[in-house]
C-alpha cells in the first residue's frame, strides 16, 4: 500500500457543514461552515439544518480540496459521518460521500462521530499524545460519554448521558438568561469576571459513571424565574460562574472516579464543551494529581471534518474492516 494516504472527509451530523483533506495524520485543509440561521430559533431545527447542508456541501468540499493543494484523482478514500446525529443532516453527507466515492472508485469509510472526537487527539500538530489504553470524556451539546480506548478501533463505553448532556445544560440555561444559541461560549466569557462560589446549584447524584444534568437545568430555571430582572443583571457574572463551575465539577469528579476505578491515569477530553476555558484550567490542575490530561486544539474540539479524516485514516489502515470498496453503508456497526 502507498505510504501516503489522502482522505477526503465530510461531516454533517448537526448544524455545521464541514469538509477536510487529511494526509495520513496531518491536516491539509479543514473547512467549517456554521449555520447561523438557527440563532433565530434558539436551537437547531433539523429540517432547516438538512436544507442548509444541501446548499453548502458542494462549495465547502471544493474549498477543502482547493486549500489542500490536491486534486480529486489524488484522493485515496472518502470518509463521512454515519452517526450519531440528525437523520436528515446525516443523509446529506452520506449521499454525497457515497456518490463521490463511487465516481472515484475509492473506499467509502463510515465514521462514528463520537469516536472521531476522541481520535482527533492524534492529529499531528506537534503536541504530546496519549498511549493506549486511555480514558476519553466526550462533552458536547448532545452527548456526555466516558470511554476506555484500547486502540484506534476498540472503544468500551463506561458512562453516558441519561438525559440532558453538559452542552445542553449550558445552552438551555443560557437561553433562560436571554443568550443566543449556542450559549456555552457566552457563559464562559461572562463567567471569567464572576465568583463561582456565589450561588449554589444542584449537582446530580447519579451512581456510577453516568451523567445527568436535567436536575441542574430545572434547579437553575427555578432560580432564574424566582429573581427579578435587576437582580439577574446585577449578578450575571456570578450566576454564570456558579453555573459553569457546577457543570465542570461534575465532569471532573467523574474523571477522578473513572481513573481510580480502572487504574488508568491518562484521559482525553474532547467535544465542543472541551473548548471551555474553565474546564481546561481544571484539567491542567489534574496533572498535579497524577492524572495526565490531553485536550485537542480548539479548532478540532468543536464539530469539524478533520477529526472524521483522522478516524478514517486509522480505519483505512485497519484490515479488520475487510473490503473497503464495498459500498454498503449498513455493513459496519456504530459501536
Amino acid at each position: 500500500m502507498n505510504d501516503v494516504v489522502n482522505i477526503l472527509a465530510i461531516e454533517t451530523s448537526c448544524d455545521d457543514t464541514a469538509a477536510a483533506v487529511v494526509q495520513n495524520n496531518k491536516v491539509l485543509s479543514n473547512i467549517v461552515s456554521s449555520q447561523k440561521i438557527h440563532e433565530l430559533y434558539g436551537g437547531v431545527v433539523p429540517e432547516v439544518a438538512s436544507r442548509e447542508h444541501d446548499k453548502l456541501i458542494v462549495p465547502v468540499v471544493r474549498k477543502a480540496l482547493k486549500n489542500s493543494g490536491l486534486r480529486l484523482n489524488q484522493i485515496n478514500a472518502v470518509a463521512y459521518t454515519r452517526g450519531p446525529g440528525l437523520m436528515g443532516s446525516l443523509l446529506v453527507g452520506t449521499s454525497f460521500a457515497k456518490s463521490l466515492s463511487l465516481s472515484l472508485n475509492v473506499p467509502l469509510l463510515d465514521i462514528n462521530h463520537m469516536h472521531a472526537h476522541i481520535l482527533s487527539i492524534f492529529i499531528d500538530d506537534g503536541k504530546d499524545i496519549p498511549t493506549f489504553p486511555f480514558l476519553a470524556l466526550t462533552v458536547s451539546g448532545g452527548h456526555t460519554q466516558l470511554v476506555i480506548v484500547n486502540s484506534a478501533s476498540d472503544f468500551n463505553l463506561i458512562g453516558t448521558t441519561l438525559d440532558d448532556a453538559a452542552g445542553e445544560a449550558f445552552d438551555k440555561s443560557g437561553k433562560l438568561l436571554g443568550f443566543e444559541y449556542p450559549a456555552g461560549p457566552k457563559i464562559d466569557k461572562i463567567a471569567n469576571d464572576g465568583d463561582p462560589n456565589k450561588f449554589t446549584f444542584t449537582k446530580p447524584n447519579v451512581a456510577g459513571l453516568d451523567f445527568s444534568f436535567s436536575g441542574l437545568k430545572t434547579n437553575f430555571k427555578n432560580f432564574i424565574l424566582s429573581k427579578d430582572k435587576s437582580f439577574i443583571e446585577d449578578n450575571l457574572n456570578d450566576i454564570c460562574a456558579s453555573l459553569q463551575m457546577t457543570i465542570i465539577d461534575v465532569l471532573i469528579d467523574k474523571i477522578k472516579v473513572a481513573s481510580k476505578r480502572f487504574k488508568i491515569n491518562q484521559i482525553v477530553v474532547c467535544g465542543g464543551v472541551s473548548a471551555n476555558s474553565q474546564l481546561r484550567s481544571q484539567l491542567k490542575a489534574l496533572d498535579d494529581k497524577e492524572i495526565k490530561t490531553y485536550v485537542p486544539e480548539i479548532q478540532y474540539s468543536t464539530d469539524n471534518a478533520a477529526m472524521i479524516g483522522i478516524c478514517g485514516y486509522y480505519k483505512f489502515l485497519d484490515s479488520n474492516y475487510g473490503n473497503l470498496k464495498d459500498q454498503s453503508i449498513a455493513k459496519y456497526p456504530l459501536s
